[in-house]
This record gives C-alpha cells, sequence and structure tokens, in this order.
C-alpha cells in the first residue's frame, strides 16, 4: 500500500499527474481539513416564492441590531417578515432594465438603494422613497460619514459611467454640491470605460472598471475624495463580481480571479482554475458573476453563467477556500446572493433523527444571528447553503508513472467523515492525453475499494451519496511488467 497522497483541490488546468491533483468534481467543495460533500441549498421557512426574477438581495442591519432582509427584482423590492415577502416598495414600483441589478447600501440606520434607472431609494424603516436631487448609480456605496454612488445619471451632467458622487456629510438625503457639506462629484477617467463595480475596504472605498481600479482616500473639502489608480491593468468585470473576505478584496477579472489588499492584486486561479473558468463561462453574460463571501468557513461562492447559458442565468459556481488556495465545484443557479442572518433553530425543535435534520449540527443555523451563505435560487425562493449534502463525485488525475504498467488492487481514501455509500469507476490509459478506457470498479468497503485494472496510467472516478469529508488517497499496486 502506498503512502497517502493528500488531495490539493479541484484543478482542472493542473498537470494531471501532479500529486493530489483532483481534474473533475461536482458538489465538492474545500474545507479546513480537506475536500466536503457541498450543503444543499434549503429553503428559508416562511419565504415563499418571490413573484419575479431577483436582481439583487441584501441583509441591512441597524443601530439597534435589528435586521432586515430585502430583496430587490425588476418591478418592486422585498422585505422578508415572519409571513413572508412584503412590498416595500415606493407607490407604483420600479420600471428598471433588463440588464439592471439592485445596489444596496447601509448608512446608518437607512438602507440606500439604486438600479441607475429610477430614483436612487431610500428607507430607514417601512416602504423606500426617492431620494431628491440624488443621482442614478449602478453602485451605492456606504462609506464613513457618506454615500458614494459609482457609475451615475443625473439632471446636471446626463449619463456618465464613469462619474463617481458623494453625499453630504452624515446625510444620505443631500445631494446639493457644496463645499460646506461637503457632497460633491467627479470623474475617474483613467484606464477608459465606465465604473463597474465598487466596495469599502476598511475605511477605503475601491472603485473598479474592467480594466481598471482605484483607492480613495477622504482629504477633507474642496477634493473630499482623492482617488489613486493602482498600476496595471486589472478590473472587475460586474456589480457583484467582487466581495469583501476580511482585510481584502476578491474579484473577477477580464484576465484572472484577484486578491487585493489594498496594495497590488494577486492572481489566485492561475495553474488551477483560470483557464477553464474562462473557458467554462459565458464571455457573453460573465459580467453577471455574483460573489458571496463565507467568512466563517473561509470560502468565497463564485456564481457564474455557463458558456452554454443562452439567458445570463448564473448556472455555475466555483469555490475558493481563502485559508488553504483550495478550489471546488458546487454548481447551482443563483438569481442573487446574501448572507443571510439566522432567528436560530433550537434543538427541541429539531427532527427526531440526525438524518432528517436540515443542516449539520455545526451550521449557524443554530445560532442565534449566525450568518449563512444564501442564495435566491431558480425557483425564486430564499434558500441557505447549510442543508445536508446529497450526492458528490470526484476524480483524480493519472496515477503511475512514464515506464513501468501496474496493476491496481486497491484504493484507500482517508475520510473524516465516511459517506453514506460509494462506488469508484476505473480509467485506465497508456499515457497522459491518450484515450481512456474503462478499467474496474468497486464499492465502498471498510473505507477501501477493491478494484483489480492494469494499465500505466489509472484515473479513478468516485461518487459519493450523503455527507462527507475527506483529505487524501492511497493505492495498492504491484508491477504488470516492464517495455
Amino acid at each position: 500500500m502506498g503512502a497517502a497522497v493528500p488531495f490539493i483541490g479541484y484543478a482542472p488546468d493542473a498537470d494531471p499527474t501532479a500529486a493530489g491533483v483532483i481534474v473533475d468534481c461536482s458538489a465538492l467543495i474545500p474545507g479546513r481539513r480537506g475536500m466536503v460533500a457541498a450543503p444543499a441549498p434549503v429553503p428559508v421557512a416562511g419565504a415563499l416564492a418571490l413573484p419575479s426574477d431577483a436582481r439583487g438581495a441584501a441583509v441591512a442591519v441597524d443601530t439597534a441590531g435589528n435586521r432586515r432582509t430585502i430583496v430587490g427584482t425588476q418591478p418592486r423590492l422585498w422585505l422578508l417578515g415572519a409571513g413572508g415577502w412584503s412590498d416595500v416598495s415606493r407607490p407604483g414600483g420600479y420600471a428598471g432594465s433588463a440588464e439592471g441589478r439592485w445596489s444596496f447600501a447601509q448608512f446608518g440606520n437607512a438602507v440606500v438603494a439604486s438600479n441607475r434607472v429610477d430614483g436612487m431609494q431610500a428607507s430607514v424603516s417601512g416602504a423606500f422613497s426617492d431620494i431628491a436631487g440624488a443621482p442614478r448609480a449602478r453602485v451605492v456605496i456606504g462609506a464613513p460619514n457618506f454615500v458614494l454612488a459609482l457609475a451615475t445619471s443625473d439632471a446636471t451632467y446626463g449619463d456618465q459611467p464613469d462619474r463617481w458622487w458623494c453625499s453630504a456629510f452624515q446625510t444620505h438625503t443631500d445631494w446639493t454640491p457644496s463645499v460646506s457639506t461637503q457632497c460633491t462629484t467627479g470623474r475617474l477617467i483613467g484606464g477608459g470605460g465606465e465604473l463597474t463595480a465598487g466596495l469599502m475596504l476598511g475605511q477605503q472605498p475601491v472603485a473598479y472598471k474592467a480594466g481598471s481600479m482605484f483607492v480613495g482616500n477622504y482629504v477633507g473639502a474642496p477634493v473630499v475624495w482623492q482617488w489613486e489608480q493602482i498600476p496595471g491593468d486589472v478590473g472587475c468585470v460586474g456589480p457583484e463580481a467582487v466581495c469583501d473576505i476580511g482585510g481584502a478584496h476578491f474579484f473577477v477579472g477580464e484576465s484572472d480571479l484577484w486578491l487585493f489588499d489594498g496594495t497590488r492584486p494577486v492572481p489566485v486561479g492561475r495553474g488551477a482554475v483560470r483557464d477553464w473558468f474562462f473557458s467554462a463561462s459565458s464571455p457573453v453574460f460573465r459580467h453577471r458573476t455574483m460573489l458571496l463571501a463565507d467568512r466563517q468557513h473561509e470560502r468565497v461562492w463564485i456564481f457564474f453563467p455557463s458558456a452554454a447559458s443562452t439567458t445570463g442565468a448564473c448556472d455555475m459556481c466555483l469555490v475558493y477556500h481563502v485559508a488553504r488556495q483550495a478550489w471546488g465545484r458546487a454548481d447551482t443557479v443563483a438569481q442573487a446572493v446574501l448572507n443571510a442572518v439566522s432567528p436560530a433553530t433550537s434543538f427541541d425543535a429539531a427532527p427526531a433523527t440526525f438524518d432528517a435534520a436540515p443542516a449539520t449540527f455545526d451550521s449557524q443555523l443554530w445560532a442565534p444571528g449566525g450568518r449563512l451563505p444564501a442564495i435566491v435560487g431558480a425557483s425564486r425562493m430564499l434558500q441557505t447553503l447549510s442543508g445536508a449534502a446529497g450526492a458528490s463525485r470526484l476524480v483524480t488525475g493519472d496515477l503511475g508513472d512514464d515506464f513501468g504498467a501496474s496493476f491496481l488492487r486497491r484504493v484507500r481514501l482517508r475520510f473524516l467523515t465516511e459517506p453514506q455509500s460509494a462506488s469508484v469507476q476505473g480509467l485506465v490509459r497508456s499515457g497522459p492525453g491518450r484515450p481512456q478506457l474503462a478499467g474496474g470498479t468497486a464499492v465502498l468497503n471498510d473505507a477501501g475499494f477493491d478494484i483489480r485494472q492494469s494499465g500505466r496510467w489509472h484515473r479513478l472516478a468516485f461518487d459519493f451519496s450523503g455527507p462527507m469529508e475527506l483529505d487524501a488517497i492511497a493505492i495498492d499496486t504491484a508491477a504488470a511488467g516492464t517495455r
């Protein structure tokens, strides 16, 4: 029996003979110790299907700790309550656009919302209403003492997608330029093109274009915000293709997937998933990519439209573990993403058996105020990514060597959590890049698989059922002759 080789994660761009590489997988994501069967989406109790597709979502927390879950559709804004969704739109609703998304910002007790078509909205409690004089913006950001608006259209300057605005000091309702209130506006011309995204990084706003990025620093009147362009041609593809992982931004650019800590962007996809991502994702709809940071588990969920998507729906998902720098896949359809706040489900209210529980018992579902990664799925229902895992799959790289054929007798996986059932289909080939032939099959027996096949290179496709975690593989082979 050979020594166990740790799995390094999903890396379809890597050399398929690299130790521990996973060349294909489904519903398998990286955890702190190894690879984990992805949790299933679970509908949130009382949150019935929305009447139309979601176009953005947010969880707002006021100064008293009260939380509001808000989802935007093209014509309406919706608030989740004990009785389900309630319409909190302004009278008459909204026009929106076929491509438009809602951007949300928290500013004190107010929630500010904008879709760049209708007037900027605000709500402290109850329904939203127009903010008189505010620009229409693609992105709104809650900055210290100000609301920032990016890619704007307004009565004075018209439609200028490289323009930024900031509200008057300590208010979201005053957008009349004045040195005394520090309400002002400007353009970010460097790098060319329109502003695509924006997000706070600590005390600094970061504004993105498709091929450039800018960091803002508060300098007071009359300039108020001074913007520094970051060297290079790196930017963000869309308004929701960036997230804050705590001290850094993770974002999707036109040439790679990136981390930015305020100094310089660092590519994280090269040699692992970069080439695969740009081949698998739609170049037409890539700007619709949505990122969701799950800080508790140190993961980033990257929902994106596949190359086969004709509607632009985000139907595929990469998952990145920040600490381990490992990748996985958990494809599902997502219309909007958010970190839902759990009201806490008590153990007394839990099902009678562990198998029937709506989530694993280390889930934030059981903790009051626990944050759960969540999506609005294809059914237009709000779902937390916290359910018990179903089917998952892992395909290894090529195991063997260039000179000698080997007889594979047994495979053992190092399970940290053993699945309910598992099977393996073996594949053999005479060399990397050569045609694959079907090999042996086996089912799980004592954490191992008694598979029988001969070849120079062995590839193994495992199918699992139920919650599962593993971190390494060991194979038992014997020489089958040399050439």
